[in-house]
């Protein structure tokens, strides 16, 4: 009988591609928040200053994604990816306002998937970066200092 559950090595390999992964959707998408095509289509869906708004957003969503990408304050980065889905998905997904059936089918199905992007930022923000990331390599070194009876105020004197 052959045994199929990961240990917690390769676990720990699956959550870093998973993070990665997730991470490249925002930074790719943030490229495209500079561009005036996108800024006027924002402002067509009702954004209010989307001269201004659009591009933070598009600062937003690279920060939290370089954030989660190389699991440095990941936490952190997620609760800024929650900060960018919540408004863009409310905004430029707004299916029950679709004029047409076609619309409506397309942003129906782009607002579920925002919304299931709004929960795998939820989990990082409740869960953190997992074990191989830099949040968890920082954690690690304190342990160590501690356990050494160093502390960093000790270090600089």
């Amino acid at each position: 009988m052959s045994d199929t559950y990961l240990d917690s090595v390769e676990f720990s390999y699956l959550v870093l591609v998973g993070r990665q992964l997730f991470a490249v959707i925002f930074m790719l998408a943030s490229a495209g928040h500079f561009t005036p095509a996108k800024i006027a289509l924002a402002a067509a869906h009702g954004v209010p200053m989307a001269t201004v708004l659009v591009p933070i957003s598009g600062v937003i969503a690279l920060l939290g994604g370089l954030s989660v990408l190389f699991g440095y304050r990941a936490r952190l980065g997620g609760c800024l990816l929650v900060v960018f889905l919540v408004p863009v998905t409310l905004f430029m997904h707004n299916f029950w306002a679709a004029p047409t059936a076609e619309l409506f089918r397309l942003q129906l199905f782009q607002f579920g998937r925002n919304l299931a992007l709004l929960v795998c930022a939820c989990q990082l923000v409740r869960v953190g970066a997992g074990s191989l990331s830099l949040d968890a390599m920082m954690e690690r070194g304190r342990s160590r200092r501690a356990g050494m009876g160093l502390s960093l105020p000790m270090l600089h004197r």
